[in-house]
């Protein structure tokens, strides 16, 4: 059915009073049409009442001349607008009638999607169809794909071997640091100072009360776990605390001062195309054997040319 204002008769097609059995009367005052249907003009000498609803909540019933059209069934003109003094909303693309003192407002029709028009649609647009119209579609293509998804509950073969690994090894990954110390080593880290400077011994920052409780909650807690002990250094470093994401609060030590007066060591890095040019055409690497041989000398196996070139730049993606 198609509501037009440009038509001035109200129109059905001769095929529906056919299907129907409508009740059909001569029509009093006969006229031709030549828009309806390509070729020549058409008579117009019978009509009947068409009753008719609309989504089930309109329900009405016009007089409408019978033609062989196959542009719509129904064509609703001026007569049937101007009987229900309709009302058209261009931008919602609505129609608004009265029937009995009634107002109703016709709403324009959802588009249909199917399966044919998935590729053109949009993304938004659904692609469900009902019983019926995926019968219509089997019948149509012969071949129906049916796409079934397998969930795995359990974890993976991956994911297993990667759990015992870190459990054999759960001393290297503890949740919590152990107490005390790392025992001595043969090789010490010393920090050397610029001979003849001054010592900094800056006062502290000036900080809450509740601060400074924290402040010292945390340094209790860092004495009984033995990763500080008390200093007898002339050298005063602050320490303040400053708020994370979360609520909570970081210890920060402001290590400017000594640092002005620290010697910075500089190690020569080798050339990264000289160790390009030794790692030939080598593809298994291990990044623990790297970093452990490629800083010591240039006659290590990493400079001799047994080293992968993968294994350098995992070394230098860590610098």
């Amino acid at each position: 059915m198609i509501i037009d204002s440009g038509s001035y008769e109200n129109v059905v097609s001769q095929e529906v009073v056919d299907k129907l059995n409508l009740p059909v009367e001569e029509h009093s005052h006969p006229y031709s049409l030549s828009w309806f249907k390509k070729g020549n003009e058409i008579k117009v000498t019978k009509r009947c009442l068409v009753s008719f609803s609309i989504r089930q909540k309109y329900f009405d019933e016009a007089w409408c001349d019978i033609l062989p059209m196959d542009a719509c069934h129904i064509l609703l003109g001026r007569p049937w607008q101007y009987d229900r003094q309709s009302l058209y909303d261009g931008k919602r693309n609505t129609y608004t009638v009265v029937k009995n003192d009634i107002r109703f407002t016709l709403l324009p029709m959802k588009e249909k999607v199917t399966s044919k028009d998935v590729s053109k649609s949009s993304p938004s647009a659904t692609t469900l169809l009902a019983s019926k119209e995926f019968v219509e579609e089997s019948r149509d293509f012969g071949i129906v794909l049916v796409l079934v998804p397998i969930v795995h509950t359990g974890a993976s073969r991956e994911k297993v071997e990667v759990a015992t690994l870190l459990e054999k090894y759960s001393d290297v990954f503890p949740r919590e640091l152990p107490p005390n110390l790392p025992p001595m080593r043969d090789i010490e880290h010393r920090i050397d100072l610029v001979p003849g400077s001054a010592l900094p011994n800056k006062p502290a920052y000036r900080m809450s009360p509740k601060e400074k409780e924290k402040l010292q909650r945390k340094v209790e807690e860092l004495l009984a776990k033995g990763y500080i002990r008390p200093s007898l250094s002339p050298c005063g470093v602050l320490a303040l605390l400053t708020p994370k994401k979360d609520g909570s609060w970081r210890m920060c030590v402001d290590s400017r001062a000594i640092n002005k007066i620290t010697i910075k060591y500089r190690f020569p890095i080798p050339r990264l195309d000289d160790m390009l040019d030794c790692l030939s055409d080598q593809r298994c690497f291990l990044r623990l054997i790297l970093e452990a041989g490629i800083i010591k000398s240039a006659s290590s196996p990493m400079m001799s040319g047994k080293w992968p070139l993968k294994c350098l730049m995992a070394y230098l993606s860590g610098l």
